[in-house]
């Protein structure tokens, strides 16, 4: 009977968690939140418990262990097997987790996604939210981040975001897509039959616009927030125009006043710990077969570290990757991937009709911070990117601490990456990182203390 390690609990986790169940192995799921569901099941809290009992058929199996508030901090590689899984169970800042060490037949990586956000002039200012923070405090606590919100970015993501700010009494001043009508309409009619399975997604953006239509929330495309502003907190925010590659029509601007602005420019997949079992990438995801085995022998991967493409792909790649971990037979999961073929078309559809385009360093000025957590400004990223001796990524970095404080980049890589390339060097790729989360010295002692007995 094999072991499979499912680490990340949401759609993608929760599928494979539950067909390796039914494929007849002996399951751990892993997750750093307190409930299982991820993002995409956030729930205000009397919600939140129905929502945990629809997982209960896996979570409750007598095969299944489910350990909350447990941070995977290591994947310790081993030749020919699935890693050593080494996790700390416990409040994230507390002082006494748990050592957790797991030694599985097959892991499944199904750890998600964060949002992508662009620095742009005043984005440090409080009042100035990820769009998926914003939803998750409407949709978790029902607290609405502001009562006039400005939602700002790209991609269909927008419109759930500001139906959930307008359900908890916030007034969404406008929803502004950057991209231009005729980039989204080439991007999804490139080949029509691809969109043919997914009429329901459209649906239910068609219901999220028939609810900003009825509280007369204007939709806009080619537009942005560029800056924002404030004394201490936003006050309102500078909206422009934009090209097809994301630079300000001059002229454009124009002044929206508003108490807080939700921005995201797509999904960043959190890469840490497929890098650290040494996954191969594609690009900004991980690179897995028809299978969904990655690169690493016994790792498979799922969700949207393999591609964003909404929940019900999560699913369908959660369900094959978790099935075929514990040894079921690829011919007994047929449905779920043609649907898993289905929705990876879906996503490369979203990607081309929802692209960053390059202009948006044009928005910045010399004095905006780039890397938040080393106040890290646009001048010094351009001095050292100018300077031949610190002109490659790895001298940039180090000669500006861009990407080495304590969230290790995942907020301003892409930013920085991009800035970078720009500049005609060469970005750099994914940071093996040996530690992957937060972890004390002490308690790294400790675990090194136990493996050693």
């Amino acid at each position: 009977m094999k072991h499979v390690v499912v680490i990340g609990a949401g759609p993608a986790g929760m599928a494979a968690a539950a067909a390796a169940l039914r494929a007849g192995a002996v399951v751990t799921v892993l997750d750093s939140a307190e409930e299982p569901g991820g993002q995409y099941h956030r729930r205000p809290l009397g919600a939140r418990y129905r929502a945990a009992k629809a997982f209960d058929r896996v979570l409750g199996h007598p095969r299944c262990t489910w350990r909350a508030d447990t941070s995977v901090w290591a994947l310790e590689r081993r030749d020919g097997r699935a890693p050593l899984v080494h996790a700390l169970r416990g409040v994230a800042d507390g002082a006494d987790r748990e050592a957790v060490c797991l030694d599985p037949d097959a892991l499944v990586l199904a750890t998600g996604a964060h949002d992508r956000v662009l620095p742009f002039p005043g984005w440090t200012l409080p009042g100035v939210f990820t769009a998926g923070a914003a939803q998750a405090l409407a949709k978790g606590e029902r607290v609405a981040v502001g009562q006039h919100v400005v939602v700002s970015g790209t991609g269909p993501f927008l419109l759930p975001v500001a139906a959930s700010l307008l359900q908890v009494g916030a007034r969404v001043e406008a929803v502004l897509e950057a991209n231009q009508p005729r980039t989204i309409l080439r991007g999804w009619a490139q080949d029509l039959s691809e969109l043919v399975p997914h009429t329901g997604k459209a649906a239910r953006l068609a219901r999220y616009a028939a609810g900003q239509l009825r509280h007369r929330v204007p939709y806009r495309m080619g537009q942005a927030v560029v800056e924002a502003r404030g004394d201490g907190r936003v006050e309102e925010v500078v909206v422009a125009r934009l090209r097809a590659d994301w630079s300000i029509v001059p002229g454009t601007e124009r002044t929206l006043t508003a108490d807080a602005v939700c921005v995201g420019h797509g999904f960043s997949a959190q890469l840490e710990l497929p890098v650290a079992a040494g996954c191969e990438l594609a690009g900004d995801t991980v690179r897995v077969d028809g299978d969904q085995r990655t690169t690493q022998p016994g790792v498979f991967a799922a969700g949207e570290i393999t591609g964003i493409a909404g929940q019900p792909s999560a699913v369908d790649s959660g369900t094959v990757a978790g099935w075929l971990a514990a040894g079921g037979a690829p011919a007994e999961i047929a449905g779920a991937l043609r649907r898993r073929d289905r929705g990876r078309a879906f996503g490369r559809r979203l990607a081309e009709a929802h692209p960053i385009g390059d202009g948006w360093a044009g928005w910045l000025r010399p004095d905006t911070v780039i890397c938040r957590c080393e106040a890290v400004d646009h001048a010094c990223l351009t001095r050292a990117l100018a300077d031949p001796v610190t002109a490659g990524a790895r001298s940039v970095k180090l000669s500006t601490r861009a990407g080495l404080g304590p969230c290790q980049g995942r907020i301003c890589g892409p930013a920085v990456a991009a800035l970078t390339t720009a500049a005609g060097a060469e970005a750099a790729g994914a940071h093996h990182r040996p530690i992957a989360q937060p972890i004390r010295l002490g308690e790294l002692a400790n675990q090194r203390t136990e493996e050693n007995r």
